[in-house]
């Protein structure tokens, strides 16, 4: 990649020898962690999660060079624990500028035990210390220590060596044997299915692969090589990955028995190169531009980075050789979070043709200006990561089978009062006619794999079939790679069958939302695996389950005909909500018209459907209750809303909709940018009055918006919270589309050609495409079910960046395992797919 050749010449350019000894001493900066140039040590910023244990992005964490090499520095009670193992409860936190210090008071209020992590500035590194004010619980003596995990992308297969003589190298792939780990006796309580995913994987831990009172990490990485001297006890080498493909390298002491005070102290050696600045970062569209747009580069680059003011585009040759075709300015600086942001503008380049830009001696990878240059970044999406995302089929391409018919076992329900790993909970009210655990037949048809594993989470099913089935009604597409064979629930890729489709698809999703209405009456949140077993299964779909019908008259694995009594059939998550109602509704009305042509017969049940459901809805409104997706009263609205809206148009403008939409306007006017906008596909049935009552919302809401969007260098919605925000991009995008098409004096194309420039690589940390397998460069390690193999699925989009807290910008090319920056969801690959067509329609 041009952007590591850049990093490996400015580390040539930069450096003769790494600091070390009293070389740096680190300060605390003014955001709570200590910092030097080229080093950050954070502590605490965020805390491991209440739901989802273990994400890799907390307590002591270290950044060098830009990248976050390490995670998870504190007291753990197993050598590689997983996901779901323990964790520790964070109690407080401080930051001491005059001693330049870091600590954490944290424990395991379960075990009765309390330490203190300490990290302090010493001449050349940090030294961390474990500081107990009580001796190690007798229970936990031997299984408490101090535990620190790097970055595999990084340090697999480079170099490390012990007490300055014994060496080797990472493993690339691993090999450790592994150990049984029984737990003691008298343990306290986990949850129902922790204590179930102990027993399913076995109680087992890797042994060390290397053990010694110092160890240097990536000895033939200058750009990453850390040395760790321990002065209380050896520190060990153990790879993660034994027990979890997710897994990194730990680095451990163990807390000795008996002692209080200091019983871990270690001494952190980073080798930082002198005066190391960041290089450059262009960010451009992978893809490339119209000739008649605007065209904008944003450089992302170190505070401390001098650069010129001035940036270049170069033209490649058919000679492969390229010529300088424009020199502009660079502008002027915009700090935001670790980085500053300049932007280059060169829309005066317009020669169709292959360009690369420089600046500073950085180049980015190759881009295209032409009049179709987005016209072939969406059907991978729908035509590839989607269709391998179909549940109850085959999917084959070529030689390859994705995966198997899958799931024919769908499904059992979900026990009352039981909390589900994944989020969902089951209530006392079954909702259902069925009894706990009862075969629900059925459901064993249509809808797609929701993200990164196996389950059917029906609000996404809802968005999937409404965004196709308004791509269809708006940009007619007609795309033809499939073969659907519905009898034999078979797939085949790259083969045309003269369908559209975007029109399988729709049915394929329509199929699962009538079956639950039929199963048990109405839609219901969720079709989930019962066990973390499952839940963590990766590779083929098909061998999840047995894909037969669970009978509890039969033993554990015998089987008869499609019967067996294994209990691995997923659960059917059956709360009834009026959320739910509505969203059903809003999506077979919207189905209906995209089917009409295709199928009648099932548009016609789609619509008779979604008037019953409202109807019933209004005539007898479902009470609001907790459980699995029983959401509050004002999503309920939301839904309510968009189920007038799609019926509205489903019916050529029928009264009772338009009545509702009339009465629930001005409330949705308060959420003009999520949801109340929609109104604008309905405009053509409304009267002036309401036109002009929609006109001074939209105004003040792109008053609003643009503040927003101009507090970063991008000029889209950040990243909030956990979860990077592609998807929230591309709804932005698709608003402004039909926000444009209707309002075009208040709303310009530029928002809807910036986001899906954004998607497509101008966005922060690298300008890889969110669309893996889209764009000169793209994600190509991901989050998707097959991430065993560090690999990708065709068109699945990212979520792209978080920060890491406080400051630091993370979306990594090298390493696929992190959901909240790659993991791949439906919703954000149909909302791509509206995005994409739109800035196509805006250009051509």
């Amino acid at each position: 990649m041009a952007a590591r050749l850049t990093l490996a010449l400015c580390l040539a350019r930069l450096c003769a020898a790494p600091l070390s000894g009293s070389s740096f001493l680190m300060e605390v900066t003014d955001r709570g962690y200590l910092d030097t140039q080229g080093f950050s040590v954070i502590l605490y910023h965020s805390t491991f999660n209440r739901m989802f244990f273990d994400q890799k992005n907390t307590a002591m964490e270290m950044i060098l060079h830009g990248r976050r090499i390490a995670t998870n520095g504190d007291v753990r009670l197993l050598p590689t624990p997983e996901q779901w193992d323990a964790v520790p409860q964070l109690k407080s936190r401080n930051a001491d500028k005059l001693n330049r210090r870091l600590t954490a008071d944290a424990g395991y209020p379960e075990y009765d035990f309390h330490y203190r992590v300490e990290a302090t500035a010493e001449p050349g590194g940090v030294r961390l210390a474990v500081v107990l004010d009580k001796p190690i619980p007798e229970r936990l003596a031997g299984r408490a220590g101090f535990n620190l995990e790097f970055l595999p992308a990084i340090y697999a297969g480079k170099s490390y060596m012990v007490d300055g003589a014994e060496t080797g190298f990472f493993p690339v792939s691993p090999r450790d044997p592994a150990v049984s780990v029984p737990p003691p006796a008298g343990e306290p309580p986990k949850l129902p299915y922790q204590e179930e995913w102990d027993r399913e994987k076995g109680y087992r831990q890797p042994l060390p692969f290397a053990t010694g009172k110092s160890i240097t990490l990536g000895v033939d990485e200058p750009a990453y090589r850390v040395k760790v001297i321990s002065d209380a006890g050896p520190l060990s080498l153990y790879d993660g990955r034994v027990m979890a493909q997710n897994g990194w390298f730990v680095l451990r002491t163990r807390i000795p028995s008996g002692k209080t005070g200091e019983v871990v102290v270690w001494h952190i050696r980073p080798d930082v190169i002198p005066n190391w600045v960041r290089p450059p970062m262009i960010a451009h569209n992978q893809v490339g531009y119209h000739p008649d747009t605007a065209k904008v580069a944003i450089l992302e680059l170190d505070p401390k980075f001098p650069g010129p003011g001035t940036a270049k585009v170069l033209r490649l040759g058919q000679d492969g050789a390229y010529q300088q075709v424009f020199e502009g300015p660079v502008s002027g600086r915009q700090p935001w979070l670790r980085y500053t942001y300049a932007r280059f503008d060169f829309s005066s380049v317009k020669e169709p043709g292959l360009y690369v830009i420089e600046y500073a001696g950085a180049r980015s990878s190759l881009f295209r200006i032409a009049r179709d240059v987005y016209s072939r970044t969406w059907q991978l999406t729908l035509s590839g990561y989607l269709a391998t995302a179909m549940d109850h089929v085959s999917v084959r391409e070529g030689y390859r089978l994705w995966h198997g018919v899958s799931h024919l076992d769908d499904a059992r329900q979900a026990p009352p009062n039981r909390r589900h790993f994944d989020g969902w909970w089951m209530g006392l009210e079954l909702d259902s006619p069925y009894k706990p655990g009862e075969h629900i037949p059925g459901l064993n048809v249509g809808g797609w794999y929701d993200a990164g594993d196996f389950d059917i989470q029906t609000r996404s099913q809802f968005v999937v079939i409404q965004d196709l089935s308004l791509a269809r009604r708006e940009f007619g597409l007609d795309y033809d790679q499939l073969t659907v064979d519905w009898e034999a629930r078979s797939v085949e890729m790259h083969r045309p069958d003269g369908v559209p489709d975007v029109l399988q698809h729709i049915r394929h999703g329509v199929l699962q939302v009538l079956a639950q209405i039929k199963a048990v009456g109405h839609t219901f949140p969720a079709i989930n695996e019962p066990t973390l077993r499952q839940y963590t299964h990766l590779g083929d779909g098909a061998s999840k389950t047995d894909n037969r019908v669970y009978d509890e008259k039969l033993g554990p694995n015998e089987v008869r005909g499609a019967f067996s009594g294994r209990p691995d059939d997923r659960w059917a998550f059956t709360t009834k909500s009026a959320a739910m109602q509505y969203g059903s509704a809003a999506t077979l009305a919207a189905a209906a018209g995209a089917l009409r042509g295709y199928d009648d017969a099932l548009a016609r049940e789609c619509l008779d459907t979604a008037i019953r459901i409202w109807n019933e809805e209004h005539a007898s409104p479902t009470p609001v209750r907790g459980g699995a997706g029983g959401p509050g009263a004002g999503f309920a609205a939301a839904e309510e809303w968009n189920a007038a809206l799609q019926l509205l148009i489903a019916t050529g403008g029928g009264e009772p909709y338009k009545k509702r939409v009339l009465e629930m306007f001005p409330s949705m006017t308060q959420r003009f940018g999520f949801g109340g906008w929609a109104a604008v596909h309905v405009l053509q049935y409304m009267d002036a009055e309401f036109r002009k009552r929609f006109e001074g919302a939209l105004r003040a809401h792109m008053a609003q918006l643009d503040k927003e969007l101009a507090a970063t260098p991008f000029g889209v919605p950040p990243t909030r919270g956990g979860w990077g925000g592609s998807a929230g991009v591309s709804d932005l995008g698709v608003r402004m589309y039909f926000l444009h098409k209707a309002f075009r004096e208040i709303v310009s194309r530029d928002y809807t050609l910036r986001a899906a420039n954004y998607i497509l690589g101008t966005h922060p940390v690298s300008s890889s495409s969110y669309v893996s397998g889209v764009g000169a460069r793209s994600h190509l390690k991901a989050y998707g079910n097959n991430r065993a193999d560090q690999s990708y699925i065709p068109g699945g989009v990212i979520p792209g960046y978080v920060v890491i807290q406080p400051d630091l910008l993370e979306c990594m090319d090298d390493f696929g395992f992190l959901w909240f920056t790659h993991e791949y969801v439906i919703t954000a690959a149909s909302r791509w797919i509206l995005a994409a067509n739109a800035a196509d329609a805006l250009v051509r």
